[in-house]
């Protein structure tokens, strides 16, 4: 499903769909899809989504990817709802940003991710922080993740980054709007620059 929904043609199209209301930016917003295929394969649907017209192109892996970089981490534990296959695909994905993956827990769900309860996420979330992690990654746009960024950013002392909250920052810094929301680490992560 990652690769089917990854595929230029689909992007594209959907990219056209949305076209109509001229948004300043569009997302595409599914994790595994945009790092299916590594690093070279994100920048090429941000690219398409530019070629079918939009004025501006994010994607979920690129958002975590200019996340990973501004905060120079080098070292993120990681939860997903994917399988095992998916997940190391996800692992290879940071590997090619310089990133070690200390810890890494998988629901191994092949479909249903939308009913998984902030609890388990919570649980996920807390049994895969290390001492030597610098942050946490919660992969997929499925997962409920908004109401406990903060209080487990609290717990752990570290960022908790969700790929919601990290393509929802990567949008607004684009759009020049004000970063609302949980996530006191990405505070100026995605700000565009002013020009000189």
């Amino acid at each position: 499903m990652a690769e089917l929904v990854s595929e230029k043609r689909h992007v594209q199209s959907a990219t056209r769909d949305v076209l109509g209301v001229d948004p300043e930016v569009v997302a595409y917003l599914c994790t595994s899809g945009s790092f299916i295929h590594g690093l070279g394969y994100e920048s090429e649907l941000r690219r398409s989504i530019l070629e079918a017209g939009a004025p501006d192109a994010v994607t979920t892996s690129g958002a975590l990817a200019e996340a990973v970089r501004a905060l120079g981490l080098r070292r993120v534990s990681v939860i997903t709802p994917y399988d095992a296959d998916l997940t190391d695909r996800l692992v290879a994905f940071l590997g090619e940003l310089g990133v070690a993956v200390p810890q890494c827990h998988y629901l191994g769900l092949g479909g249903g991710i939308w009913r998984v309860n902030y609890r388990t996420v919570a649980e996920l979330i807390l049994a895969a922080d290390t001492p030597d992690s610098e942050a946490v990654f919660v992969s997929c746009t499925n997962l409920p993740t908004y109401d406990i960024v903060e209080p487990l950013e609290r717990r752990l002392g570290k960022p908790v980054l969700t790929a919601n909250q990290l393509t929802v920052w990567a949008c607004l810094g684009r759009m020049g709007l004000p970063m609302v929301g949980p996530g006191r680490w990405l505070a100026d992560v995605f700000r565009e620059e002013s020009p000189s």
